[in-house]
């Protein structure tokens, strides 16, 4: 079953709890009457849990930014679909959840808080999450003020410094592209040798297996691959540059 059947299987949101589980059993609402009928829903593991709370943070996040936004593009619906891989078949729970977020009164900081707590310690996770919802945000060519700001205060919630945030900020929307040493994490000031253990320590954290172990779903494999590239392509600018071999 796909991440997005889990999420709408009934018990996903007991077992999530918070903000985010309260969510998703409003959204199951009717599977959850055929469970306390007699009906089984899935059974939630610990790796289960993880992934179905990435996934259900990255809708709820994505309907609030939406709801700052003022609109929900045609464009930014089809990239969640292409990118996220949402079957034919789960659209409809999928989008039950979004709309049940989007029009909620609750700010998106409960939700955002929740995830920090869930992921705390795993940088490259949450940093995930945040460069899913830029790429739901730049679907349509543009960043608008708002979605910067809200995206801005989603990283302050993760625990992001500004440096941070600047750094996956261009990583999207740099005319030039990003600066290889930023998406390093370093300067041009930096040694060779810093520049390689950076490189060797980036690509271990940002590794798509190690993603999916720590708790990212395999449906948003895409977007792990399209990180790793990133930085690789930043590591063989400035080897290139530098002449390091």
């Amino acid at each position: 079953m796909s991440i997005w059947g889990k999420i709408i299987g009934g018990t996903a949101g007991f077992a999530l709890g918070g903000p985010l589980g309260a969510i998703l059993g409003a959204a199951a609402g009717h599977v959850v009457d055929k469970i306390k009928g007699g009906m089984r829903g899935p059974q939630i593991g610990g790796h289960d849990h993880r992934q179905i709370a990435f996934a259900t943070g990255v809708i709820v996040l994505a309907a609030k930014m939406a709801k700052v936004d003022g609109h929900v593009s045609r464009d930014e619906i089809n990239t969640f679909k292409r990118v996220f891989h949402i079957p034919p078949g789960e659209e409809k729970n999928v989008g039950r959840i979004f709309d049940m977020a989007r029009t909620s009164s609750d700010g998106f900081e409960i939700y955002a808080r929740q995830m920090a707590t869930m992921f705390r310690g795993e940088r490259a996770i949450l940093e995930g999450v945040l460069e899913a919802l830029y790429q739901i945000a730049m679907a349509d060519g543009e960043l608008h003020p708002a979605e910067q700001d809200y995206l801005k205060k989603v990283a302050h919630i993760f625990g992001f410094a500004d440096v941070d945030f600047d750094r996956v900020h261009h990583a999207f929307t740099a005319s030039n592209g990003p600066d290889p040493y930023e998406q390093l994490g370093l300067t041009r000031g930096a040694s060779d040798d810093e520049l390689k253990s950076a490189h060797r320590k980036l690509s271990r954290e940002n590794h798509p297996d190690t993603l999916i172990a720590k708790g990212m779903p395999p449906e948003f494999i895409e977007q792990a691959n399209d990180k790793m590239a990133r930085i690789n392509a930043a590591w063989d600018q400035i080897r290139k540059e530098r002449g390091i071999r």
